[in-house]
C-alpha cells in the first residue's frame, strides 16, 4: 500500500513536470503585455494663461479663415480645366503617369475581368481536424487517470479476496500489465513525450505539404499544340477594357477620360484606380453594352429629360423638367414601385450613355455637358413624393460614382422657397467640387441666367430664350440673335436693314417685357411712304412670348422696331431677322 502511494504521487510529480513544461507557451502573451507597459509619465506643467490666452485666439482666427475659404470655395464659379497634357503642372503630370502604370500592370494580370477568388482551400479544414483532435500525449493522460483510478480501486478487491484473484490476472490484457509495470523516472517520461510529439507535428507537416503542393501539369498534348499556345499567349496578352467607347491606354482621348477619375479624387492616384476599377465592374454589371442597344423602356419621358442646343462654350445642353410630373399617370408610370424606378433609373442612364458617347473626347474638344434641372411647378414633388426623392437621390448617388466630372455646369432654375431645405438634404451626397458647379436661379431670374452661359437661339422659348421646338419655324439655332440692354423709362430704337426684295422676317423678345411695342417700314427711295407693319401695343409679363413678323416687300429700306420702356427696370432685348428670296 505505501509503494503504490509512493508510485501515485511519483506519477503525479511527472505529470506536474509535463504541465509545467507547457506554461511558457501560454504565458508568453502575458509577458508580453507586461513588456509593452510604458513606465509612468510625468505630468505635464500647466500652460500660463498669456500662452493659453494665444493659442485659443490662434485657433479662432484658423477657424475664421477656414469659413471664409469655405464660402469663397462654394460661390466662385467653377471654371473648366484644360485637358491637354502639356497645359498640366508636374505633380498632375506625374499622376497621371502613375495611373496609366497602375492600369497597364492591371490589364497584363487581367484584374478588370478576373473571375472572383476561388474559395479557402479545403487544406485548411483538414489542418484544422487535425488540430481539433486530440493529442497523443493527451490521450495516454486520460489513460493513465483511468489506470489509476483503477488501480485506487483494485487493492479493496484484494484485501477482500483471498486466493481468487489470481485467476483474473491471467486475462488482464497486455497494454494493462505494461501500464502497472514500474514507471520510469520523471525525466524519461519527460523525453518520450517530446520525441512523440515532434514526430507527430512532422508527420502533420509532411501531410499538409503533400496535400497542398499541386501536381506536376501534364505535358501538353501532343495532338493540341496550337490550343496550347493559344492559351499561353492569352496569359501574357493584356486584356483590353474600354469605357464610353474609349480604350483605357490607346491614345490622348484615354488621357482625357483618366484625368476626370483623377480630378474626380483630387488626383490622388489610388483612389482614382480604385474608382476606375469600381467603374468598370458596375458597368459590367449593370450591362451598358446592352443598355444602350434596348429599346422603349418608359415612354412619354421625352418631354422629362432631352438635349437641347449647346452653350456658348460647345457643350450640349441637357434640360430635365420635373414640372411634368404632375401629370399622375405619368408620374404612377415612373415611380409607382420600386420595379418602375429602376426603369426610370435605366432610361436615364441609356439617355446619358448615348449623349456622352456623341462627346469627342478630344484634350481640345468638348468632353462634358451643361445639365438644367426645371423646378418649376413641383412643390411637393420633391418633398412629399417620396418615390420621386428616392429616385432622385439614387441617380445623384449613381452620377456622382460612376460618370466622374462630365458636368461642366448644373443650373437649377425656377427655384421655389423651399428647395433651400432639400438642397440641405441632398448635399451629404455630393463632394465639394460638384457643388462647386452648381448655380440657382429663382422663376424671376431664370432667362437672364441662362443667358449668362447660353446663346438666345440657343435657349427654348419657355426658359427665355427664342428656339422653338415646333416643326416648322423661320429661324433655327443656326441663325445669330443680337442682345441688347433697354434702359430704364426710355424708348430703344432698333433698325433692321432690308437690302433686297423679299420676304423679310424677323422676331424680337424682351425679358419680362412690361414694354410697349411697334414696327414700321421706312423705304430707302425719296419721298416714300412710311408703313405701320405692326401697331404699337403694351405686352405685359403674363404674356411674355416671341414677336414675330413676315413682311414682303418690293423695294429696300429698314423695318424699325421701337420699344418704349417706362419702368424703373432694365429690360434685356433679344432679337435676329433675315431675308427670305421671293419665290
Amino acid at each position: 500500500m505505501a509503494e503504490e502511494t509512493k508510485k501515485t504521487t511519483a506519477e503525479a510529480a511527472c505529470e506536474e513536470v509535463v504541465v509545467v513544461a507547457d506554461v511558457p507557451v501560454a504565458e508568453k502573451p502575458t509577458t508580453t503585455v507586461v513588456e509593452k507597459e510604458a513606465p509612468p509619465q510625468p505630468e505635464p506643467e500647466p500652460e500660463p494663461e498669456a500662452e493659453k490666452v494665444e493659442k485659443a485666439a490662434a485657433a479662432e482666427g484658423e477657424k475664421e479663415e477656414a469659413s471664409e475659404e469655405k464660402k469663397v470655395a462654394e460661390s466662385a464659379s467653377f471654371k473648366e480645366e484644360s485637358n491637354k497634357v502639356d497645359d498640366l503642372i508636374d505633380p498632375e503630370k506625374k499622376a497621371l503617369d502613375e495611373l496609366k502604370k497602375l492600369i497597364h500592370e492591371a490589364l497584363c494580370k487581367r484584374e478588370f475581368t478576373a473571375p472572383p477568388p476561388p474559395p479557402p482551400p479545403a487544406v485548411k479544414e483538414e489542418e484544422k481536424k487535425v488540430e481539433e483532435e486530440p493529442k497523443p500525449e493527451e490521450k495516454k493522460e486520460e489513460e493513465e487517470t483511468k489506470t489509476e483510478e483503477k488501480k485506487e480501486e483494485e487493492p479493496k478487491t484484494e484485501a477482500c479476496a483471498e486466493v481468487p484473484a489470481a485467476e483474473p490476472v491471467k486475462e488482464v490484457p497486455a497494454a494493462v500489465v505494461e501500464e502497472k509495470a514500474p514507471e520510469p523516472p520523471c525525466e524519461t517520461v519527460v523525453e518520450k513525450i517530446e520525441e512523440k510529439v515532434e514526430s507527430l507535428v512532422e508527420e502533420i507537416k509532411e501531410t499538409i505539404v503533400h496535400e497542398v503542393t499541386a501536381p506536376a501539369p501534364p505535358p501538353p498534348c501532343e495532338e493540341e499544340p496550337i490550343a496550347a499556345a493559344a492559351a499561353a499567349a492569352e496569359e501574357t496578352t493584356p486584356e483590353e477594357v474600354s469605357i464610353w467607347g474609349i480604350p483605357l491606354l490607346a491614345d490622348e482621348k484615354s488621357d482625357v477620360i483618366l484625368l476626370k477619375f483623377l480630378r474626380a479624387r483630387d488626383f490622388k492616384v489610388k483612389d482614382a484606380f480604385a474608382m476606375l476599377k469600381s467603374v468598370v465592374t458596375w458597368r459590367k454589371e449593370f450591362k451598358i453594352d446592352e443598355l444602350i442597344e434596348e429599346e422603349g423602356i418608359i415612354n412619354g419621358l421625352d418631354k422629362v429629360v432631352y438635349i437641347h442646343g449647346c452653350d456658348k462654350e460647345g457643350h450640349p445642353v441637357s434640360y430635365n423638367a420635373f414640372g411634368e410630373f404632375q401629370d399622375k399617370e405619368l408620374y404612377n408610370n415612373t415611380f409607382a414601385d420600386a420595379e418602375k424606378r429602376t426603369k426610370f433609373l435605366k432610361f436615364y442612364i441609356q439617355f446619358l450613355e448615348k449623349n456622352i458617347r456623341k462627346l469627342d473626347f478630344k484634350p481640345d474638344g468638348t468632353c462634358t455637358i451643361v445639365q438644367i434641372t426645371d423646378l418649376k411647378n413641383s412643390p411637393g414633388l420633391l418633398l412629399y413624393k417620396k418615390e420621386l426623392r428616392q429616385a432622385t437621390n439614387q441617380a445623384l448617388q449613381l452620377l456622382q460614382d460612376n460618370y466622374p466630372e462630365f458636368v461642366a455646369k448644373q443650373v437649377f432654375v425656377n427655384v421655389p422657397w423651399w428647395y433651400v431645405a432639400y438642397n440641405r438634404v441632398i448635399s451629404p451626397f455630393l463632394t465639394q467640387r460638384t457643388k462647386s458647379k452648381f448655380v440657382f436661379a429663382g422663376p424671376t431670374k431664370t432667362a437672364e441666367t441662362l443667358l449668362k452661359y447660353i446663346a438666345p437661339e440657343q435657349i427654348p422659348v419657355q426658359y427665355g430664350g427664342l428656339s422653338k421646338q415646333d416643326a416648322e419655324q423661320e429661324f433655327t439655332t443656326a441663325d445669330p440673335a443680337t442682345e441688347e440692354i433697354i434702359k430704364p423709362a426710355c424708348k430703344h430704337i432698333v433698325e433692321l436693314p432690308i437690302t433686297e426684295a423679299g420676304t423679310f422676317v424677323w422676331e424680337a423678345r424682351v425679358i419680362g417685357w412690361d414694354v410697349s411695342y411697334g414696327a414700321e417700314f421706312v423705304p430707302s427711295a425719296e419721298g416714300g411712304y412710311t408703313w405701320i407693319v405692326q401697331k404699337s401695343r403694351k405686352i405685359g409679363p403674363v404674356d411674355e412670348t416671341v414677336v414675330s413678323c413676315s413682311f414682303k416687300v418690293g423695294e429696300t429700306g429698314k423695318v424699325v422696331l421701337t420699344f418704349d420702356n417706362q419702368t424703373s427696370k432694365k429690360k434685356k432685348l433679344l432679337y435676329r431677322s433675315k431675308t427670305k428670296a421671293s419665290e
